[in-house]
């Protein structure tokens, strides 16, 4: 019975120390986002406006 007790005992302890064993990190990939940018259509619609402006006050 002794040695019944004495082997729980140790199967416990020894579960205990390999449970949280060392685990190498998972590291997430970083989200990188593109910054768009609509250069030419906040071009185009100034440069609209102001031949419509002139053709306007030419005639």
């Amino acid at each position: 019975m002794k040695k019944l007790v004495l082997a729980a005992a140790l199967t416990v302890a020894a579960t205990a120390t390999f449970a949280g064993g060392m685990a190498e990190p998972v590291m997430e990939p970083e989200v990188v986002e593109a910054a768009t940018s609509s250069s030419s259509g906040g071009l185009i619609v100034p440069l609209l406006l102001l031949l419509v402006v002139a053709a306007a006050a030419s005639n």
